[in-house]
């Protein structure tokens, strides 16, 4: 591996660079923003490449950074220099080269991370190769099964909803469904999300149910595995829990919880 200035034109932007969204991360510095601080200060972190046969470039990480310095006009730029790799050990240095950076987009993240189980089909090999954890891998994986029109919106500022929920929405309903689902659930905070979603069991009937809960406060708490544990009255707090494990129907629970004293 070696670091030297390369013409900018010698660069193309390879097919396995995992970062595929140029907005993302844009929410706090745009392209033109980038351009101008390399502008005054200078590039300070090298693109990475692999050098082709015929004396190009294929650019693996840095895309944004290359995108900003040829606006700028510049002719060469700093790049570290990779030995030629098979396409799926130049996709995992991409992923290493981006996973731990808060603006990649979590699709192009749960792509890099299947083009990477595809080749070894083993969660250990990919954890191993990554330095990330299994569940956080099937996590991202899961936002696949999302339906595409939700994928296409997923953004880094939490996405049409945070990771966390994203990934529930994707296990537990259908992606037919989870436009419907979304459009119930998305104002709430993460935390509230994830209940409904869970609680529901993949009912869209729950979903409206649970989600009358959340505006009337039920789940402004925080919930232990264990159970409920805010602090509110034991009369209420019963009667919640039987509700949220389906022992009586939304109505019977307002009824109840109308008639109490407090």
């Amino acid at each position: 591996m070696e670091v030297k200035e390369i013409e900018l034109t010698s660069v193309v932007i390879s097919q396995f660079n995992t970062r595929k969204d140029l907005d993302a991360g844009t929410e706090d510095a745009s392209l033109d923003e980038l351009a101008s601080s390399i502008s005054e200060k200078g590039l300070l972190n090298p693109i990475t490449v692999i050098k082709k046969e015929n004396g190009q470039f294929d650019l693996i990480a840095g895309q944004r950074r290359f995108i900003a310095c040829r606006r700028l006009g510049l002719k060469t730029i700093p790049a570290i220099i990779r030995e030629k790799m098979d396409d799926t050990d130049a996709t995992i240095l991409s992923l290493i080269e981006n996973i731990h950076r808060a603006d990649m987009n979590p699709i192009d993240k749960a792509r890099a991370y299947k083009a990477i189980y595809d080749k070894y089909g083993n969660y250990d090999k990919v954890a191993k190769e990554t330095s990330v954890s299994i569940p956080t891998i099937k996590r991202y994986l899961s936002l696949l099964n999302l339906s595409q029109s939700i994928q296409d919106r997923v953004n880094t500022s939490e996405g049409v909803l945070g990771i966390e929920s994203l990934s529930k929405l994707a296990q537990i309903f259908r992606p037919e469904q989870q436009e419907n689902v979304l459009q119930q659930i998305g104002a709430f905070k993460q935390n509230i999300q994830v209940e409904i979603i869970k609680r529901s069991e993949g009912d869209l009937n729950r979903v409206t149910e649970l989600k009358q809960l959340a505006i009337e406060g039920a789940f402004d708490t925080v919930m232990c595995k264990e159970g409920l544990c805010f602090d509110m009255p034991t009369e209420l707090k019963d009667e919640v829990k039987k509700f949220l494990k389906g022992d009586q129907t939304f109505q019977a629970f307002k009824d109840k919880i109308g008639s109490m004293k407090f």
